[in-house]
């Protein structure tokens, strides 16, 4: 672990590990040797932003085909930032200008909708052009997609046209726990019915489309669907995408550590009270840490008694844990018998040392939640 950073000014800052994340791109590579990996960095990175992590994964060894994002806005933004590289619209378009941005620039845009369809049957691609699309079966997640029948009747005909490239993509609802026979179930049940589709539509086409199943879970424990192309989110960014497993089991390392600073220390007596509500008396005379940081800084309201921290002492990190409810600028510790800190000593929130995943179990949450709700009055700092 890295030693507490005493020359930072931040009262509260995040730290952004770009080695880290080519080393879990690398994982990708090794559980995915064959196929291209499309990095997802939606919701500016999933926190971490966008801009220097798809600059760190573009120039990574282990190497990317391409990028997704959920909306047009961050296609075009990314767009500005990558030139080349093709960019995966995984909301689609909405209308006629929205696709002729997705040929002008290069996207390849996710077809979930019957307008959709509409608008690509009525549009052509100007001179020698070919746009990529990727035609999305509803595989029983029930949220964006088409029904086999929509997808194998619009394969037939779009992929017949010289300016289209056809591509078949499903997402998987439940496959964070398949020792649950429910999960194994249901992911079970998605995975047959795009075998199917993916076959009929070989037949139709006399080539099977370029296709794509697996997210971080479906790369993790699915070697079977990862098909051409895989679409690694949060295991990019050092978190774990399954119920049974942590970041480190997995071989993953944290990108983001959410960092501040003690603001004050004092002795408290046994039977006081701290915080809001006083949600927290100390059982023990003990002395107690108040940390620079709060939900207004994206650190979760709702996380517990409990919750773990670590505290800077001795050129090393000890545990400590939140006490008292969160603040909108601070949060409260029980520092115990820890020596050598006092105003100033750096904490760690998660990230190195501490996983996210363990923080939002606290908070009743998941660690996406946590990395994309740090707040632009935190700073980044990429190293």
């Amino acid at each position: 672990m890295n030693s507490p950073q005493r020359d930072s000014p931040q009262r509260a800052w995040a730290t952004i590990d770009l080695a880290a994340l080519r080393h879990n791109l690398g994982r990708v590579r090794e559980l995915c040797p064959e196929a291209g990996i499309i990095a997802v960095v939606k919701a500016d990175a999933y926190g971490h932003g966008m801009a220097e992590c798809a600059e760190a994964l573009r120039d990574a060894e282990a190497g990317i085909c391409g990028f997704a994002v959920a909306t047009m806005d961050e296609a075009r933004r990314l767009r500005k930032l990558q030139p080349d590289l093709p960019i995966q619209c995984l909301n689609g378009f909405r209308d006629s200008d929205e696709l002729q941005d997705c040929a002008t620039l290069d996207f390849q845009p996710v077809l979930h909708e019957e307008n959709q369809l509409r608008l690509l049957r009525e549009f052509s691609m100007e001179q020698d052009g070919r746009l990529t699309v990727w035609l999305k079966q509803n595989t029983g997640m029930n949220r964006l997609g088409l029904s086999a029948a929509s997808c194998l009747s619009a394969g037939v005909e779009l992929g017949r046209r010289g300016d289209l490239e056809i591509r078949l993509m499903s997402h998987l609802a439940w496959a964070d726990d398949l020792d649950d026979p429910g999960s194994a179930a249901f992911t079970r049940e998605q995975l047959l019915a795009f075998e199917h589709l993916h076959r009929d539509l070989a037949s139709e086409l006399n080539a099977p489309p370029p296709s794509s199943m697996s997210a971080s879970s479906g790369i993790l424990c699915l070697p079977d669907a990862h098909y051409d192309f895989v679409r690694p989110g949060i295991m990019l960014y050092g978190s774990s995408p399954l119920a049974g497993n942590s970041a480190a089991e997995l071989g993953l390392i944290p990108v983001m550590s959410l960092r501040a600073r003690l603001l004050a220390v004092r002795e408290v007596k046994a039977g006081e009270a701290v915080g809001y509500s006083a949600t927290w008396r100390f059982p023990r005379d003990t002395r107690m840490g108040v940390v620079s940081i709060g939900y207004a800084d994206g650190y979760p309201r709702s996380a517990v008694n409990g919750t773990p921290v670590l505290v800077a002492s001795g050129g090393g990190w000890e545990p400590c844990k939140l006490v008292g409810r969160v603040s909108m600028d601070m949060i409260t510790i029980d520092l115990g018998e820890l020596d050598g800190v006092g105003p100033g000593s750096e904490v760690i929130l998660w990230g190195e040392g501490l996983d996210a995943d363990e923080v939002a179990a606290r908070a009743g949450t998941i660690a996406y939640e946590l990395f994309t709700r740090v707040t632009a009055r935190v700073p980044k700092i990429h190293i």
